[in-house]
């Protein structure tokens, strides 16, 4: 990375929290709300994802973002690439005609959604979220956009659980963090 792009990327370290034990005992929570409140680290998360967008992805149609996180993050990732915005929500919180898919969670199932009308067969799509863990939900995504025909470009997230191997999980997609711990 550039000198610049490492002073943003510790500009985000810093503004990452880690509370103990949430939402239970055991589990080190990595919360991303400081980057919200900081401009100034909000604009280097996006600066950081536009800067690999365009260093790696010469193409990208559409940024999806999940629910709820990647909603913060996505569309402004989208203005900047002056593309489209397209929402990735739990069932039965979109209107219209949805396609789904069931996803495993710790604790059972899940479903997401999109809008049928949401991705044209062969567009480009990143899918982008804060976090990845199990990889479940950008699993769930990238079965979603399969199911529309899109072209997965990647997923991108500001933080990654390494020891949880959620990247396996999607392969073969590429997954791009920010930081990783």
């Amino acid at each position: 990375m550039a000198e610049g792009s490492e002073g943003k990327l510790q500009l985000v370290h810093r503004h990452i929290r880690a509370f103990p034990d949430f939402p239970k005992k055991g589990i080190l929570f990595r919360d991303i709300c400081p980057i919200l409140k900081s401009p100034a680290a909000l604009t280097a998360v996006i600066d950081l994802f536009e800067e690999r967008v365009r260093s790696h992805h010469l193409q990208v149609d559409l940024i999806v973002g999940l629910d709820a996180r990647g909603f913060l993050f996505g569309p402004l990732l989208a203005q900047r690439l002056g593309v489209g915005f397209v929402l990735v929500r739990k069932k039965g919180k979109l209107p219209g005609p949805t396609t789904c898919v069931k996803y495993d969670l710790e604790y059972g199932t899940a479903e997401a959604e999109t809008q049928e009308d949401a991705v044209a067969p062969g567009q480009k799509v990143l899918i982008i979220d804060d976090l990845l863990a199990t990889g479940g939900t950008l699993y769930a995504a990238c079965e979603l956009m399969k199911k529309q025909q899109a072209q997965i470009q990647g997923c991108m997230v500001i933080i990654e659980l390494k020891d949880l191997n959620g990247a396996d999980r999607l392969k073969p997609h590429s997954v791009f963090s920010l930081l990783q711990y």
